[in-house]
């Protein structure tokens, strides 16, 4: 494997990639591939696991389906960005520096910020004690042994979001000894159209999952959850998706940031208060002409190639330019053999178009599929990853006149 330290190269310029999830990595191997051609420029990786953690696929995790162990230095190899496996405690932004373990210290010139985003166990009293989630490969393998050892029972899955409306159906397709029951405040397939929501609602019942709406979860228990207005209902096990927080040390170091912890950017990615740190993924407040990113692969992956590219532009003496993206498309998998992807307008609106069964399936699987070829080919030819949906008008800045 090429790293800086085997091939000797005296570094002028650290950049230091904290994250290695769909939006750290493809700025850690857009700009290292970038990079391999300029001297003095070095770009180190530093993430908890070695092992990539494919989020996309985490329901299909916690109902004991195996996935491919991609391994993070191996994706890494051949850019020459070299990895820190630990996990980060704090970050010093006036010093530049990222504590690691407590115990080692990297100090960097340029900062990208990618540690993406968690379950939030902390707005529901009972749910960091007694709920299961699915914020990593660890957390869906507990959750997996849980249901393997149920044999019958009650798994409620908190939260009708698209994670919620999949999980529910990875289980209740994988265990049909069990009862499923999706709870959320909204519909599952909400923001689709009616023929599609209806699908998804078909879909669901087909399975045997019992949908109930309209209610929140107020507390989560030992033995099941409470709803506002006092209904309980009984669970051998809840999985909570409702809502995210990002990881602390953003705020810790004194960045700016909004309520939900993420990083406040300017255009390019920046950090409105630390122009050496760039926030990329779920970890920042994107802001778009029709409101903030919200954490999906689709746009996390774009962030961390733009991050690259400004940092690029810079290092060059120019000025990084305005990041622009508009949605395409939501994939949602119903298990193994059904799915509905709806198509969207830029502003992730739905269009008329939508697609189900088998052809859906297929396209969902490519698209979760679809990082590995991509970090593959930028690697060898960077200029590959810089091609999404930038919105058109739906992004586009009007100018003062």
């Amino acid at each position: 494997m090429s790293t800086q330290q085997e091939t000797g190269m005296t570094v002028t310029h650290r950049v230091v990639v904290l994250g290695a999830g769909y939006a750290g990595m493809s700025a850690a191997i857009q700009l290292a591939a970038r990079s391999n051609r300029r001297e003095g420029v070095g770009v180190t990786v530093v993430n908890a696991q070695e092992r990539f953690t494919e989020r996309m696929r985490l329901h299909m995790t916690a109902t004991g389906q195996r996935l491919a162990e991609l391994s993070i230095p191996e994706l890494l190899e051949g850019t020459g960005a070299r990895f820190v496996r630990g996990w980060v405690t704090a970050v010093d932004a006036d010093a530049r520096s990222v504590r690691i373990d407590d115990d080692r210290v990297l100090h960097y010139d340029t900062l990208v910020y990618a540690l993406g985003s968690v379950a939030d166990t902390s707005a529901v009293p009972g749910a960091e004690d007694h709920a299961y989630t699915l914020s990593s490969a660890p957390d869906a393998e507990l959750l997996a042994d849980r249901l393997r050892r149920l044999g019958s029972g009650t798994v409620v899955v908190a939260g009708s979001g698209l994670t919620g409306t999949e999980s529910a159906a990875e289980i209740a397709e994988r265990h049909p000894e069990l009862d499923v029951v999706l709870q959320g405040r909204t519909e599952p397939g909400a923001a689709m159209n009616p023929k599609a929501k209806a699908y998804v609602h078909a879909a669901l019942d087909r399975l045997g999952v019992q949908v109930r709406t309209g209610a929140e979860v107020v507390k989560v228990l030992p033995d099941g959850v409470e709803l506002a207005g006092g209904e309980r209902i009984a669970a051998d096990a809840v999985l909570w998706t409702s809502g995210t927080r990002v990881s602390p040390p953003a705020a810790a170091a004194g960045l700016a940031v909004d309520r939900r912890g993420r990083i406040v950017t300017d255009a390019t990615l920046r950090s409105v208060s630390h122009p050496d740190v760039y926030a990329i993924g779920d970890a920042a407040a994107i802001r778009q002409r029709y409101g903030v990113l919200h954490g999906t692969c689709q746009g996390g992956m774009p962030t961390g190639v733009h991050a690259a590219l400004s940092i690029e532009r810079i290092l060059r003496g120019k000025q990084p330019k305005p990041f622009r993206f508009g949605y395409y498309h939501t994939p949602v998998s119903l298990g193994r053999g059904d799915a509905v992807v709806q198509f969207t307008r830029p502003d992730d609106s739905p269009r008329r178009i939508f697609l189900t069964g088998r052809m859906a399936v297929r396209y969902k699987e490519t698209v979760t599929a679809s990082p590995w070829p991509t970090y593959g080919r930028m690697k060898k030819m960077p200029t590959s990853g810089v091609f999404w949906p930038r919105g058109g008008r739906f992004t586009r800045v009007r100018e003062a006149r």
